[in-house]
């Protein structure tokens, strides 16, 4: 009679494990739509040059989104979500890199223009004294 209770009991416990381990992985849902997010920034961030102009960022971004990914895969919800906000944080850096480094440029490019207009009127107000 001990055995059957004690089986019994080892069965409940049993079973409430299962179903707080189930209740566990719906209460903490798979984040495909960060991971969507993290990709999102990631093609923006590409089509705004950084792959030459922020290399860096956009590598570490490449990267959280692919083990983003992977723990999606694996079913371990917090680290995939954690790991896709890193990446899309890390995306939209590489993208606000990039275009500050073109406005760099840009301006630089505009100074130098600039210069060069100056010195061709300085040359022309010259040859005319």
């Amino acid at each position: 009679m001990k055995s059957d209770i004690s089986m019994l009991l080892k069965g409940v416990a049993i079973a409430a494990a299962v179903i707080l381990g189930l209740a566990a992985c719906a209460s903490t849902p798979i984040p495909n739509e960060k991971i969507a997010v993290a990709k999102a920034s990631m093609q923006r961030a590409e089509q705004s040059g950084a792959p030459e102009l922020a290399p860096v960022e956009l590598a570490s971004a490449r990267d959280k989104l692919t083990r983003a990914q992977k723990a999606a895969a694996d079913h371990e919800a917090q680290p995939a979500t954690m790991l896709a906000e890193q990446a899309n944080v890390d995306a939209q850096l590489a993208e606000a890199t990039a275009t500050q480094e073109r406005s760099h440029k840009a301006a630089a490019e505009f100074d130098a223009s600039m210069q060069t207009l100056r010195q061709e009127a300085a040359r022309s107000t010259q040859s005319t004294q």
